[in-house]
């Protein structure tokens, strides 16, 4: 695990109510706007974990911006919505992603807010496809759990979110207020390099979440019930021959992008 500052600081009452209310009023606008954006990042483990919420401040997890997953057919859409808002296109970003991503900034309040069209593509693409209408106002918990699995680098803030939401939600085959370790299952027996990053960064929560002082024996014994399930399923899941030829590469060849920080 390394970048283990990243996001990671004190923040107080205040400023983390900075970044609550700034959500709220860019959900409100696009609702009225008819825009279907879906919160992702700390945020949206913050609003998806209401019992264990308290967590990121009591773990020192801070917040240091406004994350959405969108469509790319409203592209203009968001792109008027956020100048009415007051932010500031950084086209930079826009042309170099090729419209994959944006990023608006707001400098004299302190937040930037970013917009991943189409797929969160780190180490791992992670499409919305269909999905994005299947939760609100965050992207579904399946890809919650697999937006922080995906990163090979994991940061400190990716396992305590981790941790929350693993304590908060059941595993199932369903999205209400579920982990639907099914479709996660399935998107790892698609590609070996998921799987790969997927099992071992749980590998890693399962571990980490037993030095917490934060969680109680209970709790940690819960995340790692949680972990050993999760992980079951996905080697459970049949695998096509494609997957179990790139099996016994292994880690002789790289499975992942490297992930250049805008």
């Amino acid at each position: 695990m390394t970048n283990q500052s990243v996001g990671m600081s004190e923040q107080d009452r205040s400023e983390r109510d900075k970044f609550e209310n700034e959500l709220k009023r860019i959900l409100e606008a696009s609702d009225k706007a008819g825009i279907l954006l879906r919160v992702i990042g700390s945020l949206a483990f913050q609003i998806h974990c209401p019992k264990y919420g308290y967590l990121q401040a009591a773990m020192g997890r801070a917040y240091t911006d406004i994350d959405f997953g969108a469509y790319k057919k409203q592209t203009k859409q968001i792109q008027a919505l956020m100048a009415g808002l007051g932010y500031v296109d950084n086209r930079e970003v826009f042309i170099a992603s090729e419209g994959d991503r944006a990023i608006f900034d707001k400098p004299e309040v302190g937040i930037h807010v970013d917009v991943f069209y189409e797929k969160l593509d780190f180490c791992h693409a992670i499409y919305w496809k269909d999905r994005l209408e299947v939760d609100s106002p965050t992207i579904p918990l399946a890809e919650l759990l697999l937006e922080k699995m995906q990163i090979v680098q994991i940061n400190e803030k990716d396992v305590i979110d981790t941790i929350m939401l693993l304590l908060e939600h059941p595993l199932g085959d369903v999205d209400k207020e579920t982990i639907n370790i099914k479709l996660a299952a399935e998107l790892c027996a698609k590609e070996w390099g998921l799987w790969r990053t997927t099992t071992m960064n749980l590998d890693k929560v399962k571990q980490l979440a037993q030095h917490y002082p934060q969680l109680d024996d209970t709790q940690k014994a819960h995340v790692t019930a949680q972990v050993d399930k999760v992980l079951a399923r996905l080697n459970d899941e049949p695998k096509p021959l494609a997957w179990r030829i790139r099996d016994r590469v292994g880690d002789r060849v790289k499975w992942y992008k490297d992930v250049d920080e805008v």
